[in-house]
């Protein structure tokens, strides 16, 4: 089975306030998405690959709402508590606990993401916790709320610049902690190379992303492992011919002049990556 997942970020702020929206009104943007994008996804084998787009809290129902298959919408994160029948009703006051994003129509959820790794390492720090297995806690408990609520779970994992000569035991404790307890039937890794992410820098070749991906694999007895360090359209065929890499995450589709998401570029990334 391929995987390709689609993370839309913060493309709910429209250019005027620094956003990368131009596709629809905010109200439409959800819907539009689905729209412009399932219609061009129906040929593919849903046994062979499966497409999950996560989208800002603000367009779930929308999306959701506007679906007819094969795309399966899912939430960018979830709550380390959930409510519970007879118990906690929801005393969560800024965070979604996976519950919630069941019942806005959510099957997916995207756990671990770098950028979340990053803000939750802040907070510990700014409490004096510098112990980079705290940080796996905390995500392993979103994993199991999760996937308790009956939610897929896409789990992230990468290791920095100053991390790589000791990758095998960054990676090691971010798989082995965060998936602790897991029901492995319904998660899948990410593998993002965090050192290679961003202007100026250098991206991660074949050869370290194949070496990466199958010490994944021996760590969690066969997982499926997709590229999450951006699946793009001058990557695309490199990583089709990994045998160990199954899917993608993308993000952006243009990175220069209108920078965003354009659907007709993520149909072409597909293409390109699925080789029709």
């Amino acid at each position: 089975m391929k995987h390709i997942y689609l993370n839309l970020k913060r493309f709910d702020v429209p250019v005027a306030l620094g956003g990368v929206n131009r596709l629809a009104p905010l109200a439409d943007w959800g819907s539009t998405i689905i729209r412009e994008t399932e219609k061009g996804l129906k040929g593919y084998d849903p046994k062979e690959v499966e497409f999950v787009q996560y989208f800002p809290e603000a367009h779930i129902l929308n999306a959701a709402q506007a679906r007819t298959g094969p795309v399966r919408v899912g939430c960018q994160g979830v709550f380390r508590a959930d409510t519970a029948v007879g118990g906690n009703f929801g005393a969560f006051t800024t965070n979604r606990p996976a519950h919630a994003a069941a019942a806005l129509g959510c099957t997916d959820t995207l756990i671990g993401h770098c950028e979340e790794r990053n803000d939750k390492a802040g907070i510990l720090s700014g409490a004096g916790v510098t112990d980079t297995a705290a940080v796996n806690r905390l995500l392993n408990q979103e994993v199991l709320a999760a996937q308790a609520a009956g939610l897929s779970v896409l789990y992230c994992i990468g290791e920095k610049s100053e991390e790589q000569d000791r990758w095998q035991e960054v990676l090691g404790e971010q798989l082995e902690v965060g998936l602790q307890g897991a029901d492995r039937n319904r998660a899948v890794i990410a593998y993002e190379p965090v050192w290679s992410i961003g202007p100026g820098k250098t991206p991660a070749d074949g050869p370290y992303i194949q070496k990466i991906a199958r010490f994944v694999k021996e760590q969690t007895e066969g997982l499926d492992v997709v590229y999450g360090g951006g699946l793009k359209s001058d990557n695309a065929e490199m990583l089709a011919s990994l045998p160990e890499i199954d899917g993608g995450l993308i993000a952006l589709t243009r990175f220069t002049g209108e920078i965003g998401f354009y659907p007709e570029e993520y149909l072409e990334i597909i293409r390109l990556y699925l080789g029709h």
